[in-house]
């Protein structure tokens, strides 16, 4: 992963940390993902939260008494979990916090792990090599019938971004290489550390069926694929309004929640969540 994208990430830990709790729409991703983890995560276990960043989901899931493995490549990132953690009371179950890349999970030894995260990293390896690398060390240190959660940017879903917000881009020789190979590569000048989207750094945009191939050649089941954002995708105020009103909020996230993994709608999400299963041993993986 590129010093390009740490850097991103240390400019605007701050932000990270309350992205997911901004407003309504930005809960979507959050609310959908833990609606996943509680359904396929194992009853107990030691899980790694693979680019966890400051430490949301280490923290939701060392709350609910799983041990948990923070890595994340941001230090700044890295330094807000370390205050969060213990703000929150869970010290005692996040063994280790650990400054690191998702293409090099070497310090831990294989099937390690009883589930493992990885909610946004694999979205800014631009090249092939990187995310295969990635992928195979995310299922090594995963135990046999080990799950593993991955969330990456959506590839149609950036075309509508670009519809919907930016539709200059779309005869923009620099933004090219985003229709074509799904690549969007970030031109750093003066780095705001609140200011823009994680889509302004370096963002590979991943198709659904190459998500599900890029694990599955690696012998991992799909249990289940869903977009966070369902229906809401990019209806930033409609989902803010409704966010006001509780008794339509609560409505709106069951349909959500019926209707996230439809393929019908799965490809124009903001974002993709893929869920799955490690069949094969570490032994049929090449590092």
């Amino acid at each position: 992963m590129s010093e390009t994208v740490r850097r991103w990430y240390d400019a605007r830990a701050k932000h990270e940390w309350t992205r997911l709790f901004q407003d309504g729409y930005h809960q979507l991703e959050y609310l959908v993902t833990t609606y996943f983890l509680q359904r396929y995560l194992p009853k107990a276990g030691v899980v790694l939260d693979a680019g966890g960043g400051p430490g949301r989901y280490t923290i939701e899931l060392a709350k609910k008494g799983y041990d948990v493995v923070l890595l994340d490549l941001s230090p700044k990132c890295l330094a807000i979990a370390r205050s969060e953690i213990k703000r929150a009371g869970v010290e005692d179950r996040v063994k280790e916090i650990v400054k690191g890349s998702i293409t090099d999970l070497s310090r831990f030894r294989n099937e390690l792990f009883d589930a493992v995260l990885c909610l946004g990293p694999l979205s800014h390896l631009l090249e092939k090599s990187e995310r295969e690398r990635a992928a195979v060390e995310l299922v090594r240190v995963a135990k046999k019938k080990a799950t593993i959660f991955i969330s990456v940017f959506n590839l149609y879903g950036a075309f509508r971004a670009v519809l919907l917000g930016h539709p200059e881009n779309l005869i923009d020789p620099s933004h090219e290489e985003l229709f074509t190979r799904g690549i969007h590569r970030a031109h750093y000048r003066h780095l705001k550390e609140t200011k823009r989207s994680a889509s302004e750094t370096d963002a590979y945009f991943f198709h659904p069926n190459e998500l599900k191939e890029l694990f599955g050649n690696k012998g991992v089941q799909t249990l289940t694929l869903a977009t966070c954002q369902g229906l809401s995708s990019y209806l930033y105020e409609a989902t803010n309004t409704l966010y006001k009103d509780r008794e339509k909020w609560k409505r709106w996230l069951r349909i959500l929640l019926q209707t996230c993994t439809d393929p019908c709608i799965i490809g124009s999400g903001n974002h993709l969540l893929y869920v799955g299963q490690k069949e094969n041993s570490t032994k049929h993986l090449h590092r």
